[in-house]
């Protein structure tokens, strides 16, 4: 399987270090050519050569195709209200070719009610998954959970996303607290103890 990665927020060292910490040897993938990484500087590119970049790549044989992140792409564009028009774009012609298309989208804001996309995509996409960060007994925990899932039904519980170094787990659901998409959830178990993964006991 090829893959294409374009990003925007970082520069290659630094992201293959990332990647490293994380135990993702996604340097052995960008030897060995199965992965192709493109780092772009929104200053130096127009949308339309973006989308000419991505392009080649499934035309050299890339059946995945990750955009890190959106928010790169929006600062790149001249005007807002022509991005969803080159999205759309971009995505029919993946989609046409059978690519797989993954868009990371960051939010502003950190915590609670004032976390806020800069772009609303969502209809675009057959499948969204929303990362939270949350509070939890004095500690910064990451939530992730399927808002949409376009045919089918799909996973509706709220569960920890842990990074370390052996991986990415995700945990089982947090059934032990409301309002975690907030920020600010509220446990409501029948204890007070809640362990280093974030589940009560």
């Amino acid at each position: 399987m090829a893959a294409g990665q374009p990003y925007f927020d970082e520069c290659l060292v630094t992201f293959l270090s990332r990647c490293s910490a994380l135990g993702l040897p996604i340097e052995d993938s960008a030897d060995n050519g199965s992965v192709t990484l493109h780092q772009i500087d929104p200053g130096e590119l127009s949308p339309g050569e973006f989308s000419w970049q991505v392009r080649n790549e499934v035309e050299a044989g890339a059946n995945v195709v990750v955009i890190d992140s959106l928010n790169g792409y929006i600062n790149a564009m001249p005007e807002e209200r022509f991005l969803t028009i080159q999205l759309h774009e971009i995505l029919s012609y993946m989609n046409q070719m059978g690519v797989a298309s993954f868009l990371i989208v960051a939010q502003h804001g950190l915590l609670g009610e004032g976390m806020r996309s800069p772009v609303d995509t969502s209809y675009l996409a057959d499948s969204v998954l929303l990362l939270r960060y949350f509070e939890a007994r004095g500690e910064i925990h990451k939530a992730i959970s399927v808002l949409k899932k376009r045919s089918g039904s799909h996973e509706h519980s709220i569960r920890e996303l842990i990074f370390s170094s052996d991986g990415i787990s995700v945990g089982e659901p947090l059934r032990e607290f409301s309002g975690i998409l907030t920020g600010v959830p509220h446990f409501e178990g029948t204890t007070e103890r809640l362990t280093a993964t974030g589940e009560a006991k």
